[in-house]
């Protein structure tokens, strides 16, 4: 049995390391794109023709007192040519957050501070801070070409405003976004944050999100540049206004609405980064599991599957390894079938290590992150189980409907 289960390990490691995340056309894998675990395209830069298009900068913020100043400070030292605006969105804070962004920007013209009225009943607080925002930048007798949707620890260079209007105009897309670099410093910080950007990428392969003729949606929450005349055709974020993960459920309307246009999703180099702090485990543990088993789609056989999946593919391995280097008795198929494993799942996390300047040695610890993660997850279902699903920031969202969405 055990020589059974290290051999399909082995396979699905192979069809990993192959084939997952080549866009799919009908039933057909495409022979362009590239597995899940390379890095994909990056942001070019591109060259524009013609006006720059208007832009509304909206950053819904509470309790972010942490972070909103160089946040604020950064997005009115954009070097963006064309015109733009900056709408911080107050979404009833409780620890000065409006106060701080007021006085980051001074008497800029460019910046303004809004708050929502009371969160209506079937609203997640992010969703329904967004559409207030939203609504009163396409009021203006003149509304925004793009609608830049990014979150309040997330710190954007001075170029990078400019780089993300030149690709969605040049390559016509509906979206473009980039998943930010995220702070991986100390112990919690460089065994779990590279590991959770390995799990995003397999989750929604770049080269997939990419492909127009695939259906498979995905983005970055922290930073998203959507065509507000596509937004606007969809329904705007009220059609998502209870999404938890409402990055790439947003993703789907967009790419998959008729007339169909492409999205953008990468990672980020240097344009963008993460000011979210993430050297505890309870940080990064209340982050997952805020939305893992949504992301499960609330479901108990998904959830098991998933346990089960995930043990499989990453445990096994690791655990026949050392088994047979503690001396005990293995049979040498089993040893060479965990090998192959073991050893495509490294080969694997490599680009994502080198992207976050980490030591090759990390690869052995991807199995005991995967540990963790499934913790996570488990820990996401029981308190959605105990009505206290999606808990975030004093607010709890136990939502049952069918949701496809995205992690930060």
């Amino acid at each position: 049995m055990v020589t059974l289960l290290c051999a399909l390990t082995a396979l699905i490691w192979t069809y990993l390391f192959t084939v997952h995340g080549r866009p799919l056309i009908g039933w057909k894998t495409a022979r362009r794109g590239h597995p899940f675990w390379r890095q994909g395209p990056a942001l070019s830069a591109g060259e524009m023709t013609g006006p720059w298009p208007s832009v509304a900068i909206i950053v819904p913020a509470r309790d972010e007192v942490a972070t909103i100043w160089p946040v604020v400070r950064a997005h009115l030292a954009t070097h963006y040519p064309g015109p733009w605006h900056l709408t911080v969105v107050d979404d009833h804070s409780s620890d000065g957050t409006a106060d701080l962004a007021r006085a980051a920007a001074g008497d800029n013209p460019n910046f303004s501070l809004t708050s929502p009225p009371a969160l209506p009943t079937g609203w997640s607080g992010k969703l329904w801070a967004l559409n207030h925002a939203i609504e009163q930048a396409t009021a203006m007798a003149t509304p925004p070409d793009y609608i830049l949707l990014t979150d309040a620890d997330i710190l954007h260079q001075p170029e990078t405003l400019q780089r993300l209007v030149t690709y969605a105009v040049t390559q016509a897309t509906a979206m473009t976004s980039l998943m930010a670099r995220l702070d991986a410093r100390g112990f919690w910080g460089g065994l779990l944050m590279p590991a959770f950007v390995y799990f995003f990428m397999k989750l929604y392969p770049f080269a997939r999100v990419n492909a127009p003729g695939d259906r498979l949606a995905g983005a970055a929450g922290g930073c998203v540049l959507v065509r507000t005349a596509r937004l606007k055709a969809v329904g705007g974020v009220a059609a998502i206004r209870n999404a938890l993960i409402d990055d790439c459920a947003l993703a789907e309307r967009l790419k998959n609405h008729v007339p169909r246009a492409p999205i953008f999703l990468a990672l980020a180099r240097d344009e963008i980064t993460s000011l979210r702090d993430n050297h505890s485990l309870a940080s990064i543990w209340q982050m997952v599991s805020r939305t893992a088993y949504t992301q499960l789609q609330h479901n108990p056989t998904l959830l098991l599957l998933t346990l089960i999946g995930m043990a499989l593919v990453y445990l096994l391995p690791a655990m026949v390894i050392i088994t047979a280097i503690a001396g005990w008795p293995v049979p040498a198929p089993v040893i060479l079938f965990a090998l192959i494993s073991f050893a495509l799942m490294s080969i694997s996390f490599l680009p994502v290590l080198q992207l976050y300047k980490k030591p090759w040695a990390l690869t052995l610890t991807l199995p005991l992150a995967a540990v963790f993660y499934t913790l996570m997850t488990l820990h996401s279902a029981i308190q959605h189980w105990r009505g206290r699903g999606g808990a975030w920031k004093g607010r709890t969202y136990s939502l049952t409907r069918d949701e496809r969405s995205s992690v930060p």
